[in-house]
């Protein structure tokens, strides 16, 4: 199976946070992560802000090295069909159909997808 592993998961691995033993297994193998665009767009806006421009650069390298995934008209018009089902923020409805669409698991902590079909949840510390 294939994983979507989303911003927060990235961030906490990248970061070495308090659950990032919970996502290595998924980060061993980047090149089968299927890697949103809209997550590269989160992922770098965090790392501009956080870590500075050439960090946020080499996160973003990293991510290319998995199944980047534009978005697509198909994954538009899924992403608002979930939003509106489960009550989801733009982002994390496109995130979502993205995952949905691809038949990957969605690897979070975020908690607006727990409790979701496809999602391995994480609780945050």
């Amino acid at each position: 199976m294939t994983h979507l592993v989303d911003t927060c998961s990235w961030i906490e691995w990248l970061t070495n946070g308090v659950l990032a033993d919970k996502y290595e297994p998924y980060m061993l193998d980047v090149e089968a992560i299927i890697v949103p665009t809209s997550v590269q767009f989160e992922l770098y806006k965090w790392a501009c802000r956080v870590k500075g421009k050439q960090l946020a650069l080499e996160a973003i390298a990293l991510t290319e090295q998995g199944q980047v995934l534009a978005l697509t008209t198909s994954i538009t018009l899924l992403a608002a069909d979930l939003s509106a089902l489960h009550k989801l923020s733009f982002a994390d409805a496109i995130i979502y159909a993205s995952a949905q669409n691809e038949t990957a698991e969605l690897i979070t902590s975020d908690d607006h997808f727990k409790g979701l079909a496809g999602v391995t949840y994480f609780k945050k510390g």
